[in-house]
């Protein structure tokens, strides 16, 4: 992968994205797209996700979780952040 393509989003996501499998379905889309980062439950019900890789590869990970069962997602929140070149894989925090 080109480094230069690279971009990390922290993205916020509400609604009904606690137990639905929110986590699974975000991990096995990022290890599907090749996507790196990690994904984590909050305390307000809400779920954070920092996700690496390039446009396109982000893109399929939010389009398994839009069209995922039993998610909805209500609202997101995102910003770009700086990208960590030494990360390696996708995790469930």
């Amino acid at each position: 992968m080109n480094r230069q393509n690279l971009i990390r989003r922290r993205i916020f996501f509400y609604g009904i994205v606690q137990g639905v499998g929110f986590r699974w379905v975000a991990h096995n889309a990022a290890l599907a797209a090749n996507a790196t980062g990690w994904v984590h439950n909050e305390y307000d019900g809400s779920v954070t996700m920092e996700i690496q890789g390039t446009a396109a590869q982000i893109a399929q990970v939010l389009d398994a979780l839009e069209n995922a069962r039993y998610i909805r997602i209500e609202r997101t929140v995102s910003r770009d952040i700086s990208v960590i070149f030494d990360e390696r894989r996708f995790a469930i925090k």
